[in-house]
Parts: structure tokens; C-alpha cells; sequence
């Protein structure tokens, strides 16, 4: 790994790595037993955990989706169903989500885009195990890309959301609240007695259709430049691997 400017690693890892590997190790964990796995969020990238790979070397991997009540949302999750054992939608800081029943809790693509992120935090680390694990991947606040999809309006934002992601429904809200950055995460995380085994940071904006995504990486720089480098263009995603103690009386040193 390396250091970024501002003090987060940048994983060097394939980003499917990032989370495959602690999955695996965990599956590895519970050999004999199924590991059930609650995604949060309709957008997260469900490939990138290896799930297949773990199934074809006879894992038992039951998978639940949950995600705000919203046509967005339960267009996505009506799409993927078939993905899914199965679907949970409504108010996340209200929904009915079993509690201490996941070995793992995985969260993309949901942060940014949701209001009181740190009740929605606390009901999703209370679906976890104890031992279990929560991969979070979010959009950082603290970056050049956060600030601009703040700033866009919302036609500016749709046009370009249907030109890089083609066939995906969006965009979804930006919100983007004080929390959803590498100081809110590691402050929630260590108020909450857990653990951050390891964090990284990528840039993930596609290069296609060229133009578009040219002007937007010369926006972000600008960004960057104008604010002194306050917020990064290094990144536009921030990840996660943290694990829950298994006594919940544990304090982190």
C-alpha cells in the first residue's frame, strides 16, 4: 500500500481483493457452517467479494439485500432479485433487520447517499455477529469528487450518471453528510468499540465515454487546485474492512 496526501493508504490490491480476501479467510473460519450476509445498498459491486469462487469450493453463502423504500432503489433490487435469498426494503434507520445474525455486513454505495448515517451505521453493525465483519466502500466527502457531485444540479448529475454507468438507474441523492469521510468513519468506528483491520482509498471513474469522463477528471482537478488540495482527487472511494469484537465490553487501545 501507499500513503495518499491526506493521510489515507490507497490499496494497490485489484479492488475485488480488497474484500474477497477477509470473506475468504472468514468462510475459512466457519468451514462446515453457513455464513449468511446481509448487502446493504442495491448498488453494491456483489462481484467483487468472490462469492462464486467460494460456492464452486462448496461454501454456503445465503445473501440478504436491504435498501431504502425508494423507486430507485426497488427498481434496482427488482431487476437483481434473482441475486438475492432475500430483499429487505424501507426506512433504514426503521426497517425490521434481524439483529446479530450476519457473519458479514457489506455496504457500498450507500452512505453517501442517505440522511442520519450514523443510526443507519448502528442498525447494520448490530445485524453483525459478534466476530463478524462489515466491508464498506462509500463515496468521501473530504474528496474533489464528493464536492462536485454535491455541487452539480440534478440534470447536470443525470446526464453524466447515464453516460458512465449506461443501463444503471440513477443518480441517486448526493447528501454526503459530516460523517461519510475517513475522520467520521475511524471516529464512528472507535466510538463503537470496533475495529478497522484495513482501509484503503481508489478512483474508480470509468474512462468511457471518453469526453465525459475527461471533464469531469478536469473539474475535480480544478477542485483540488482551487481549494489547496482540501479536497483530494487522488480518490472518489473510500474502503473499509472492520471487524465487530466478539465481547461487546472490549475496549480498543
Amino acid at each position: 500500500m501507499t500513503t495518499a496526501d491526506h493521510g489515507i493508504p490507497r490499496t494497490r490490491q485489484a479492488p475485488d481483493r480488497f474484500f474477497a480476501g477477509p470473506l475468504r479467510d472468514y468462510a475459512l473460519q466457519c468451514l462446515g457452517q453457513p455464513v449468511s450476509l446481509l448487502q446493504a445498498g442495491c448498488l453494491a459491486p456483489l462481484r467483487e467479494l468472490g462469492i462464486g469462487e467460494l460456492a464452486e469450493g462448496g461454501f454456503d453463502i445465503s445473501v440478504t439485500a436491504v435498501d431504502a423504500d425508494s423507486p430507485l432503489a426497488k427498481r434496482v433490487l427488482r431487476e437483481t432479485g434473482s441475486a438475492y435469498d432475500d430483499v429487505i426494503t424501507g426506512d433504514l434507520r426503521t426497517v425490521p433487520i434481524p439483529q446479530r445474525k450476519y457473519d458479514i455486513v457489506y455496504c457500498a454505495l450507500l452512505l453517501e447517499r442517505v440522511e442520519h448515517v450514523e443510526l443507519v451505521l448502528d442498525r447494520l453493525v448490530g445485524a453483525l455477529k459478534p466476530g463478524g465483519l462489515l466491508l464498506l466502500r462509500t463515496g468521501d466527502r473530504r474528496s474533489a469528487a464528493g464536492l462536485l457531485d454535491r455541487m452539480l444540479p440534478r440534470p447536470a448529475r443525470k446526464v453524466i450518471w447515464s453516460r458512465l454507468h449506461p443501463g444503471v438507474p440513477g443518480p441517486f441523492p448526493a447528501v454526503y453528510e459530516k460523517a461519510v469521510c475517513d475522520q467520521g468513519i475511524a471516529s464512528y468506528a472507535l466510538m463503537r468499540g470496533l475495529v478497522i483491520a484495513s482501509r484503503g482509498a481508489q478512483l474508480t471513474l470509468p474512462r468511457q465515454p471518453a469526453a465525459i469522463s475527461s471533464s469531469v477528471r478536469i473539474t475535480r482537478a480544478a477542485i483540488s487546485r482551487l481549494t489547496r488540495g482540501h479536497f483530494d482527487n487522488g480518490h472518489d472511494e473510500l474502503l473499509y474492512v472492520i471487524r465487530k469484537p466478539q465481547d461487546r465490553f472490549a475496549r480498543v487501545v
